[in-house]
């Protein structure tokens, strides 16, 4: 069990102290008390040049992000704090990387099922992923489970963490919903990799498809997703707070499914397709 979970399941309770549910659960207080620090508003302005530039060139990582912030825009700025702020935006150059059929040592990595597949029906394939979204004043990251035939956004959450929890909700929410797919694919990210997050979709008869690593056109409808929420809203309107964000994605999936015309689609939207 992680330490972020083990902090949820502390609570105030009428017969068990918090320092025996602590105890109990083999966490220090020290650590269920402690709050993060919130990132300097220097950082929080190269997370915003970071994420805008990524969307452009994806496949630039550490070292090429930091030289043309650097160079290119002027910031002083190291390699180091470069890394840990893709670390912080859960941030990976898509390129091609040596030891590529290493698998993870905890979680099973489940094969890419899709290649050469046809996708021709709803609920065939479902899709997930997470992405960064700055505020004026902090940042949220997103998740929405998305349908491939249709483009259709058929759930999404926001959270303050990369934890595992907000991914569940959203599969939930989109099963509890519509009918099930036949496949659900995902990167090989922690969080979709966790047995939690596995099991949810083995528990309901789903086949899991994990994208090779470093591939971006394996998950490439939700990549595409992610552009068009961050350059139709996001750098347009760039919220004050976590409720206006939600606020304005609120609105923003309402009009992406319902109003906004794909040509992929014969410029039909994404709910004329899916719920035709």
């Amino acid at each position: 069990m992680s330490v972020s979970e083990k902090r949820r399941l502390v609570a105030i309770h009428p017969q068990i102290s918090l320092a025996r549910q602590c105890q109990l659960l083999d966490l220090a207080r020290s650590v269920y008390y402690y709050q993060p620090a919130g990132e300097s508003a220097h950082n929080l302005e190269l997370m915003r040049q970071i994420d805008e530039q990524y969307m452009r060139t994806p496949y630039y990582g550490v070292r090429m992000m930091y030289s043309y912030l650097r160079h290119r825009l002027g910031y002083q700025v190291n390699l180091k704090r470069v890394r840990r702020l893709y670390r912080k935006m859960g941030l990976e150059a898509i390129c091609p990387k040596p030891n590529l059929s290493k698998s993870n040592p905890v979680h099973k990595i489940y094969p890419y099922l899709l290649r050469n597949v046809v996708i021709d029906r709803v609920n065939q394939v479902w899709s997930t992923d997470i992405t960064y979204m700055p505020m004026r004043y902090g940042f949220l990251y997103l998740t929405a489970v998305i349908d491939w035939y249709s483009r259709c956004v058929l759930s999404w959450e926001l959270s303050n963490s990369l934890d595992v929890s907000f991914c569940i909700t959203a599969v939930k929410t989109a099963l509890a919903t519509y009918n099930k797919p036949e496949i659900f694919n995902t990167d090989q990210g922690s969080q979709f990799t966790s047995n939690l997050f596995t099991g949810l979709l083995l528990d309901n008869c789903i086949q899991v498809s994990m994208d090779g690593k470093g591939r971006a056109t394996d998950n490439a409808f939700v990549e595409r997703l992610w552009r068009s929420v961050k350059y139709d809203y996001l750098y347009l309107h760039v919220p004050e707070s976590g409720l206006e964000l939600y606020q304005g994605l609120l609105q923003y999936f309402e009009e992406y499914n319902y109003e906004r015309p794909h040509s992929s689609l014969g410029y039909r939207t994404p709910a004329e397709i899916y719920f035709r």
